[in-house]
């Protein structure tokens, strides 16, 4: 071992110890605390299903145009950042949308255990209003955020029928209209209501396996097309990687050019394809 690399290896080390510690450092600044107020409404669309105000979105596509000017700047110079950095807004509303996409999924999956929980509190002699309270302090997630707004809503004097109005605008599924539903009905008509709840959290469990089912059947096909639809993409990665400069000699070309442009819009058309029938068989 050579003193050269001795040297080398201590200055690594030197080096991540300083990243450390400037890490530490930077965390005790107002820099983190601005990054985590940008962020703020992404993480809150996904625990709230909340979306941002307007300054809130500004902010959110700043910050991601930032990032993309940067990291494509690294990649491929200025002009491949500042092209980046304008997917910059349209990410961010996309990210946003899909979180709020999955917060309200999973409200959607915890329907039969909030259903099968309000029949476990009806049957021990509550009303729907305390139900309600009781159920939001032992479901988690989304729901649980979704409950308990309501069960606070209730504590502070609103009408039965206005919050679980609110409740399944919220939730925005089958699931919870077919719960307000029958649980608004047995108010009016009366009826055993734990034993309709009881019910139709079975069939929504059902109605559940069936989608895990279609899924797992149709998941080859569904990896198979995202992996043809990836596979131009990573080649012309690949292609830039191993000769710098392919692809912008590629499109100095307008034939090619044009050929490359048609090739990139059948490519979205057939992810848009393939999403759409996704989502036809799982539903």
């Amino acid at each position: 071992m050579t003193v050269a690399v001795v040297l080398a290896f201590s200055g690594a080390v030197c080096g991540v110890i300083g990243a450390w510690e400037a890490l530490a450092a930077v965390e005790r600044t107002r820099v983190v605390a601005a990054l985590a107020r940008a962020v703020a409404p992404l993480v809150r669309a996904g625990r709230e299903g909340v979306g941002p105000t307007v300054p809130e979105r500004r902010r959110l596509a700043v910050l991601v145009a930032a990032g993309l000017a940067a990291a494509g700047w690294l990649a491929g110079g200025a002009a491949a950042g500042m092209i980046a950095a304008t997917a910059g807004p349209a990410l961010a509303m996309a990210a946003v949308r899909a979180r709020r996409r999955r917060f309200r999924a999973a409200l959607a999956e915890a329907a039969p255990s909030v259903a099968r929980a309000l029949a476990d509190a009806l049957s021990a002699g509550h009303s729907v209003r305390g139900a309600v309270a009781l159920v939001a302090s032992g479901v988690p997630g989304p729901a649980g955020h979704e409950v308990g707004a309501a069960a606070r809503a209730l504590d502070l004097g609103a009408p039965t029928e206005a919050v679980l109005e609110r409740l399944r605008r919220r939730a925005c599924a089958r699931a919870w209209d077919a719960m307000v539903a029958g649980i608004l009905l047995q108010r009016d008509a009366g009826g055993d209501l734990p034993a309709l709840l009881r019910d139709l959290a079975a069939g929504l469990e059902a109605a559940a396996r069936q989608d895990r089912e279609a899924l797992a059947a149709t998941a080859q096909a569904r990896f198979t097309a995202r992996l043809v639809l990836g596979m131009p993409f990573a080649a012309a990665v690949l292609a830039e990687l191993g000769s710098p400069g392919f692809i912008g000699r590629l499109l100095a070309n307008p034939l090619s050019a044009w050929l490359t442009t048609l090739a990139a819009l059948l490519q979205l058309v057939a992810a848009i394809a393939v999403r759409r029938l996704s989502r036809a068989v799982i539903r």
